[in-house]
């Protein structure tokens, strides 16, 4: 468990205002990549979105524009998942308790 776990059980969860699918269509449109990887990408967002600990961290919750203008800073020739794992980066750093959000293998579809 991170620090920002809710281990106590004491706050209610909410969920990510946006779905897997919605995320993975923005990064299509904004990242050149298989489709695998933008839904790894996506699935991962969606999980954090869903923990709250970037609401807790940064006073606002996760959103697609978000996490879309935040991979965009990633060095240009970064994959998708590179992208991901650069920001998640920074926000460890930050805040820490973001490692078991990046992305560590896209499935290779056939």
């Amino acid at each position: 468990m991170t620090e920002h776990s809710n281990a106590g059980g004491d706050a209610s969860l909410t969920t990510a205002g946006f779905t897997a699918a919605e995320l993975a269509e923005a990064l299509e449109e904004a990242f050149d990549g298989e489709p695998a990887e933008f839904r790894v990408v996506a699935r991962q967002a969606r999980d954090l979105a869903d923990v709250g600990i970037v609401a807790e961290d940064r006073g606002d919750p996760l959103t697609t524009a978000e996490i879309v203008d935040n991979l965009e800073d990633a060095p240009a020739e970064s994959s998708v998942a590179d992208r991901w794992n650069w920001w998640l980066g920074a926000l460890e750093t930050a805040y820490g308790g973001y490692r078991e959000f990046e992305v560590r293998a896209v499935p290779t579809e056939e």
